[in-house]
């Protein structure tokens, strides 16, 4: 039988819905039943109404296996947390999705014991085992990141994997080229490569595309990590690198041509590009500033992105972490005998690797790079330890570099007596809002930039110094985000025209589009993974003090059921990290080994 592993993060709703279903000598054959002799033990089951099917699933599988469920469902998202984070559960339904596509962010935050959304009680064994797969590089790592999920799952029982989801998106394939929307696993949805089939249209018509969210947390790319802002950020603010479709690191429009790391997995060297100025708007229009994003706005965008202090409601930092320092190499002699962490060549090499013109010289004013005679400026990142994926984190939106100029121009409060209800702060929605409150001090070093929005929609429009006459250079002139509170109100919109392109679609949408002549839809692996938490964190839950009682809990659960409800639109996961590092743990259900446990607990607490 092969060992699994549950895993935890973010949590997502459960649904709360007592009752127990009548069960049938079939049942019993297929899914295992409960000792008739032995006494029932009751648990308490916490969810949102968003998962009710994962609820009565679940429900269902621990009442066949000897529970007595006791199903607590909250109306939203924010009642469930407010039940969750009192500790007022014994198990919960929970979900997490990977956006920086590397295992590092699938396990640190919830599971470490500093972590800043830590569901598990503190573990010296799993912090080593986090912090030595973070030392190592992807060919290292599988093995480490197989003890941490038998230690989280098979050991300790503190999480159970139920599955991991697709992702999925729809757009008019008649107005949109298909060959122009790509879909990512990690990263959020680009709209630069988007060109309408008549690429005449991309001059004269808006993009229209939709989010639910319309508060938006800050477009500070440093003050949010969040589904109302992540999209727009990602395409606002360029970064040091990017991800691709399948999660893989590149400098493929991005601010740097290449990027390097040093022997020792320490020093990280990025060689940037002299075409991308940041935008404003004036008049409504997005204008060329004439500032380039240069060495010094990465050196003090990344500084503040580390820094917990360096904002008001800093909410990215721990992303960051592991950054020591950030410097601007002046030194080309560093270059050139700086050797690459495989040994095959040096980092000059690398860097210099298809570049029309060679490294000529190195530059620390960013005014003074050349790129085609030769003067670039070059950025070196140094780490805390090893740590090969702070380049997964350098891609993340919150790693978006941003005007020093512009940021301290409006960042004029003092932090210790911030006001969050009298200072604007750079990033505040209150100044692209329309009305009395509308002031756009943005600058964007991305594709776009937002103009202005409302209660409905943002409206954005091209950086027109962004990358152009490349092929990186955005195709449409005009975007619209409307703001639609759910899912099926978009896919409505979309089927009628008023949407172009909807991205995030559930499962139980896509033969709605597949009905739909016009329209295409687009599935692919995520990494989000809904996981189960068992309570070890309120001392006065069961649960906390019997690891047989939490072993009895996942040995119960059963993810073929959940991947069937699904229409086999789900796949099989052991915990958050599944998706990305195959440990080939697999989760399985054994009703002879919820018996053992349960009766061990029972003889326990006699």
């Amino acid at each position: 039988m092969k060992k699994k592993l549950l895993s935890t993060v973010m949590i997502l709703g459960t649904l709360a819905l007592a009752a127990c279903d009548s069960i049938t000598t079939e049942d019993q054959a297929n899914n295992g039943s409960s000792n008739s002799n032995q006494e029932t033990v009751e648990i308490d089951l916490l969810g949102a109404a968003a998962d009710e099917k994962d609820l009565n699933i679940l429900r269902d599988q621990l009442t066949r296996n000897g529970f007595e469920v006791n199903v607590n469902q909250q109306p939203d998202y924010a009642s469930y947390r407010a039940q969750r984070d009192a500790g007022n559960f014994d198990v919960s339904i929970a979900s997490w999705t990977t956006v920086t596509g590397n295992p590092d962010y699938a396990v640190r935050s919830i599971f470490s014991s500093d972590g800043d959304s830590r569901v598990i009680e503190p573990n010296t064994e799993i912090d080593e085992l986090i912090d030595q797969a973070a030392a190592q590089t992807e060919g290292e790592y599988t093995e480490t990141y197989n003890q941490l999920e038998n230690e989280l799952v098979t050991e300790n029982a503190y999480i159970a994997g139920l599955y991991n989801s697709l992702k999925a998106q729809a757009f008019d394939k008649n107005l949109i080229n298909p060959d122009s929307v790509n879909l990512y696993k990690s990263r959020a949805f680009a709209w630069d490569p988007v060109s309408f089939n008549d690429e005449a249209m991309n001059d004269s018509e808006t993009l229209v595309l939709t989010q639910m969210e319309s508060d938006l947390t800050s477009l500070d790319p440093v003050k949010g990590n969040d589904s109302s802002i992540n999209q727009l950020n990602t395409n606002m603010y360029v970064r040091l690198v990017n991800l691709t479709e399948d999660d893989q690191v590149t400098s493929d429009a991005s601010l740097s041509y290449n990027h390097a790391i040093a022997e020792g997995n320490s020093d990280y060297y990025f060689i940037l590009r002299d075409d991308i100025n940041f935008a404003s708007v004036e008049d409504g229009q997005a204008v060329d500033t004439g500032e380039r994003v240069g060495a010094d706005d990465v050196v003090y965008s990344l500084d503040r992105a580390s820094d917990p202090e360096s904002v008001p409601d800093q909410r990215t930092y721990s992303l960051h972490e592991y950054i020591n320092e950030v410097t601007v190499v002046d030194d080309l002699s560093e270059l050139e005998t700086a050797e690459l962490a495989d040994g095959n060549t040096t980092v000059k090499e690398a860097l210099e690797s298809g570049l029309d013109t060679p490294i000529n010289s190195l530059v620390t004013d960013k005014t003074q790079a050349d790129n085609a005679t030769g003067n670039y400026q070059v950025v070196k990142l140094t780490t805390t330890e090893p740590f090969p994926q702070v380049l997964n984190y350098l891609a993340h939106q919150s790693a978006g570099i941003v005007s020093e100029q512009q940021v301290e121009s409006v960042n004029t409060y003092d932090i210790d007596n911030y006001n969050v209800d009298t200072d604007i702060a750079y990033g505040d929605q209150r100044a692209v809002t329309e009305g009395d409150t509308y002031d756009n001090h943005l600058f964007a070093s991305g594709p776009y930039i937002m103009i202005s929005k409302n209660d409905y929609e943002a409206t954005f429009q091209k950086n027109p110094a962004y990358m152009t006459d490349t092929e990186n250079a955005a195709n449409i002139e005009n975007i619209t985000v409307r703001f639609i509170g759910d899912m099926d109100s978009s896919l409505s919109a979309l089927r009628s025209g008023e949407v172009h392109l909807l991205y995030g679609l559930s499962e139980t949408q896509y033969e709605i589009v597949e009905g739909e002549e016009n329209l295409e839809l687009q599935t692919g692996d995520s990494n989000a993974v809904s996981y189960l938490i068992v309570n070890t964190m309120n001392e006065d839950r069961k649960t906390a003090g019997s690891v047989d009682l939490r072993k009895a809990i996942v040995h119960s659960i059963n993810q073929e059921d959940f991947i069937q409800s699904y229409d086999g639109q789900k796949k099989k996961a052991f915990s958050p990290v599944s998706p990305l590092v195959d440990t080939e743990n697999e989760l399985e259900a054994d009703a002879d080994l919820v018996q053992d446990h349960l009766s061990k607990y029972l003889e326990q607490a006699e």
